[in-house]
């Protein structure tokens, strides 16, 4: 097992383990991230407009307003209009102006964006694999772990 240490080539120990933690959790978000955008590099998809499309796939048939899409992005720095934007010029998501509200903007995926998906969840199930190093029950301990550290004051 490589440590943390190996991988950023650092001479001296942490000042702490939480300031291990701290640097271990950026590393390891920024090898998931690389990883992912490698699986996702043959679709054209960044892995924004991937969230976005899974977003969109979990309220098919409804549609979405982009603040909505914005409250369940993984990184909600991104600039959702953008996204849609660039998935619309894709044409794998479209966008009406709410009937309700005219200043809001509908978002639905297109049948092209639901295919695909099913065309890139078989190659999710792959890319997860490679965190096979991991048994389920780790993996729930480890998910429950960060969950209770963005919980802590």
């Amino acid at each position: 097992v490589v440590s943390i240490e190996n991988d950023i080539r650092q001479g001296k120990a942490f000042h702490s383990s939480r300031q291990k933690v701290a640097v271990n959790l950026m590393f390891t978000h920024g090898w998931l991230c690389a990883q992912q955008a490698e699986m996702l590099k043959p679709s054209g998809l960044t892995l924004q407009q991937y969230n976005v499309l899974r977003i969109l796939r979990g309220q098919h048939p409804q549609a979405v307003t982009v603040n909505t899409i914005i409250e369940r992005m993984l990184d909600r720095m991104s600039n959702a209009s953008r996204l849609v934007d660039k998935l619309v010029d894709k044409g794998l998501a479209t966008r009406t102006v709410c009937p309700n509200d005219r200043r809001a903007v509908d978002v639905k995926i297109t049948d092209a964006g639901l295919n695909l998906l099913t065309e890139l969840d078989a190659r999710q199930t792959e890319w997860e694999q490679s965190l096979a190093s991991l048994s389920d029950e780790e993996a729930e301990q480890l998910s429950a772990l960060l969950d209770k550290l963005r919980n802590s004051p």
